[in-house]
C-alpha cells in the first residue's frame, strides 16, 4: 500500500510570493557564505549542501488543498478528496495512461466544503472517454454539490457533459465495504455540515484519512470512538490545522484540531505513523517546521511505555510506503 499526498493545505490554496522566495534565497546564501572554501565546487557538493538544509529552507510544504492518493495491489487507485491537488494527480495519471488505457478511480469525499471539491473540474481523466469516476461519500447532498460547482455561472463546462462517466455511491458510517480490494469504513466527525473520516485496510496494512474534525478535550465518547477508529493504523492523515491554544480559545468550534491532539490520539490508538495535515494557510514553511518539531518533542514526552509514534508533516508530493 502506498500513499501519496497531492494537496495538504486547508481552506484555500496558497503559494510563496516573490518576497518570501527572495528571503528564502538570502537565508540559503547566508548559510553558504560561512562554508569553508571548496565546499560547493562540484554538483555533488552543491546537492549535498542543499539536502542538508532544513526542509523549510530547501523545500516547501506546498499550497494545494486536500487530495491524497492511495495505491494498493492490482493497480487499484483510491483518492481521498478532490481539492486543488487533484489537478496534479490527474495530470500524472494522464501522463501514465494517456487516452488509450481507461481507468477507474474510486474517490472518497470527506465533506462538501469547496476546498475539498474544487479540483474535480480540473481533474484531467474526467474528460477522457472510457474513464470511470466512482465518487463515494456519506452526504445525501453529494451529487447535488458536485453538479452545482460544475454549472453556470461558476464553471464553463456543465456537469451534464461528463455525467455518464461518473457514478455516485452513498456510504453509511460504521458499515464496512469491500471496494477495489480494500476494506473501507467511514466515521462521522465533528465539523460544520458534518465530515467523515475513512479507514482503508488491505493485506494487513491500514491508512486512516481523518481531516476536518474537531476533538474537544471534554468529549470522552468521541475520543474513545476516534481511538478505536485509529487503532493500530500504519498511517493517519490528521487535521492539525491549529495550535492547541488556538483550537481551545479563539478558534473553538471552527471544526479543526491541533497537532498535539493528533499525537495524543495516535499514541492511544497504537498507531505507527502520524502525518500532520490540512495545514493552516496562515502558516508558512518555517512555522510548519516548528509545529513538527513541537509535535515530536510532545510525542517523546507523552509516549511512556508505549511503542514510539513516528510524526511527519505532510507536504505536496510526499509519498509514504506502508
Amino acid at each position: 500500500m502506498q500513499v501519496q499526498f497531492w494537496g495538504t493545505r486547508g481552506s484555500l490554496p496558497v503559494s510563496l510570493n516573490a518576497e518570501q522566495l527572495r528571503q528564502r534565497l538570502l537565508s540559503v546564501l547566508e548559510v553558504a557564505a560561512v562554508l569553508p572554501p571548496g565546499q560547493l565546487d562540484t554538483a555533488i557538493d552543491r546537492a549535498r549542501f542543499v539536502d542538508s538544509l532544513p526542509f523549510a529552507m530547501r523545500g516547501t510544504y506546498g499550497g494545494q488543498t486536500p487530495c491524497v492518493e492511495l495505491r494498493g495491489k492490482d493497480g487499484a487507485t483510491l483518492i481521498c478528496d478532490l481539492g486543488s491537488g487533484a489537478r496534479g494527480l490527474g495530470n500524472a495519471k494522464l501522463a501514465r495512461f494517456g487516452p488509450g488505457q481507461p481507468q477507474t478511480y474510486h474517490i472518497f469525499i470527506s465533506h462538501l466544503h469547496w476546498d475539498h471539491l474544487m479540483g474535480l473540474p480540473f481533474f484531467g481523466p474526467l474528460y477522457i472517454p472510457g474513464n470511470r469516476l466512482v465518487i463515494h461519500g456519506c452526504h445525501a447532498e453529494l451529487e447535488a454539490a458536485v453538479r452545482l460547482q460544475m454549472s453556470a455561472p461558476g464553471f464553463p463546462v456543465d456537469f451534464s457533459l461528463v455525467q455518464d462517466q461518473v457514478e455516485f455511491r452513498q456510504l453509511e458510517p460504521g458499515c464496512a465495504y469491500e471496494i477495489a480490494g480494500f476494506r473501507v469504513e467511514a466515521m462521522l466527525q465533528t465539523h460544520g455540515g458534518d465530515s467523515y473520516g475513512y479507514r482503508f485496510e488491505q493485506d494487513g496494512k491500514c491508512f486512516v484519512y481523518a481531516t476536518d474534525s474537531e476533538h474537544k478535550l471534554d468529549q470522552e465518547e468521541q475520543w474513545a470512538a476516534c481511538i478505536a477508529f485509529f487503532r493500530e493504523a500504519d498511517l493517519i492523515a490528521f487535521d492539525a490545522m491549529y495550535s492547541l491554544s488556538d483550537m481551545v480559545s479563539v478558534k473553538a468550534d471552527w471544526g479543526h484540531s491541533s497537532h498535539m491532539i493528533g499525537v495524543e490520539l495516535a499514541l492511544a490508538a497504537g498507531a505507527r505513523r502520524l502525518a500532520l495535515f490540512h495545514h493552516d494557510p496562515l502558516n508558512d514553511d518555517a512555522s510548519l517546521d516548528r509545529l513538527l518539531e513541537d509535535s515530536r518533542r510532545f510525542e517523546a514526552m507523552s509516549r511512556s511505555r508505549r511503542p514510539p509514534l513516528e510524526v511527519i508533516s505532510a507536504h505536496d508530493g510526499l509519498t509514504v510506503q506502508l
